[in-house]
């Protein structure tokens, strides 16, 4: 059976509500233009939680509106900057799944097919309300005959397309999750990107925080090798917030703690440390999954440069304690997670990495004893591997080597890589 993929629109594949926009749009010079705004917002919101029908809600914001063409075509300038970003980076999902992946909205034809469009969505894969207009182009209501426009519209459409295949909803509103109920749709993914409803989400499948997420655990291609809404950060001690903002904006998984508790010590991937804050060798020991840790001042005497080499852990800092640490670390703490970059770290050899495009880049952390590389790259001959580029530095007992190949190619592989003799860590990349 084939896979269908039901993709909501507002909030979902944009990162802002299209009406509320328009809203803001088309009152820009009404004297009670936030009065209005709130209100529209109110409806908004009341009906993504399920507290009032759709059609109560959809009738209540068009009629508020006061909008017309010109307002929708700034709306729709508007919207294509406002794709959310998880979406906008897996624009080759939608080309390889073109004929399955479909919009499925309360919104309205007239902007969101100009903002999907770009995207490899068909037209004909696009399901949503249309507006009336009348001779001048103002917006005087909506086609009611459409099920979308009506309560449970989603699902009465679904009922009528009768699909013969296994359905996936994603989306962020109680309409999306009436798909579920309803018996329609395999798995339905609760979207929170943008904006996370409790009562949407307790009662979803699973919660996607981006649509990388979405195609991780449905091992369908994507954009980027591993979602950073799974890496774990901890923050720990008095750490300036501009450092969490940088680290949160980048998508990464954000706790921040006065302490590093035990709970987390197992699955933390990231670590930042305020200054004089510092880690025991047996927490530092058991943190099997940590790939980095920053520290805002001279990390010597606070933690164990011996563990974190044979762990592969990437240690920056600033002997200086220079004030701008707070945002320089965490960004150099992205930069190895993102693209493999050690420049500037305490323990490994400096390394900045060109970006990386259209290739799989393959990261692997060795003791520095002879023999390794040659071990490496016979798996690369033996596989017929295509080497884009590849980069080896040492540094100490540390060995670093970076190889970028053709995205084609035996995923049994990546075992054998793996396996090679004083391998201390091996990660994968690709965006």
């Amino acid at each position: 059976m084939k896979n269908y993929y039901i993709i909501d629109f507002d909030s979902t594949f944009t990162q802002v509500e299209a009406l509320d926009e328009l809203a803001r749009i088309s009152l820009e010079n009404h004297p009670d233009q936030e009065k209005i705004y709130r209100e529209i917002e109110r409806y908004t919101n009341l009906a993504m939680e399920g507290k009032i029908s759709f059609r109560e809600s959809l009738a209540g914001r068009v009629n508020l509106l006061q909008a017309n063409r010109t307002h929708l075509d700034k709306l729709i300038a508007h919207l294509k900057k406002k794709v959310s970003k998880s979406f906008s980076r897996n624009k080759e999902f939608f080309k390889e799944h073109s004929d399955t992946a479909w919009i499925v909205s309360g919104g309205f034809k007239e902007f969101i097919t100009p903002v999907v469009s770009p995207y490899h969505i068909k037209k004909e894969n696009i399901y949503a309300n249309t507006f009336k207009f009348d001779a001048e182009g103002n917006i005087i209501g909506y086609d009611e005959e459409n099920p979308l426009s009506d309560e449970g519209g989603k699902v009465k459409l679904l009922k009528q397309l009768n699909i013969d295949g296994r359905i996936f909803g994603i989306g962020d509103g109680y309409s999306d999750f009436q798909l579920k109920e309803s018996g329609l749709i395999e798995k339905f993914y609760a979207f929170t990107e943008n904006i996370s409803r409790q009562s949407v989400t307790d009662k979803a499948d699973h919660i996607a925080p981006s649509f990388d997420e979405f195609l991780y655990v449905n091992d369908l291609p994507r954009a980027i090798s591993y979602p950073k809404n799974r890496i774990l950060c901890l923050i720990v001690g008095d750490v300036p917030e501009i450092a969490a903002h940088i680290l949160k904006r980048d998508g990464f998984s954000i706790r921040v703690k006065e302490t590093l508790e035990e709970k987390y010590v197992k699955d933390v991937g990231m670590l930042l440390l305020a200054n004089g804050e510092s880690i025991s060798d047996d927490v530092l020991s058991r943190a099997d999954k940590l790939k980095t840790i920053g520290y805002l001042g001279d990390v010597k005497g606070h933690l164990s440069k011996a563990i974190c080499n044979e762990k592969g852990i990437v240690v920056f800092d600033d002997k200086k304690n220079k004030k701008r640490n707070a945002e320089f670390i965490p960004r150099r703490m992205a930069g190895f997670i993102n693209n493999g970059d050690t420049d500037q770290s305490r323990n490994f050899p400096n390394l900045t990495l060109p970006n990386l495009t259209r290739a799989h880049r393959l990261l692997h952390i060795h003791n520095n004893v002879p023999g390794v590389m040659a071990q490496i790259n016979n798996i690369y001959a033996e596989n017929n591997i295509n080497i884009f580029s590849q980069f080896l530095m040492t540094r100490g007992e540390i060995g670093y080597a970076v190889t970028d190949i053709d995205a084609a190619y035996d995923k049994q592989m990546l075992k054998q890589l793996k396996q090679v003799d004083h391998t201390i860590k091996f990660r994968i990349l690709y965006k």
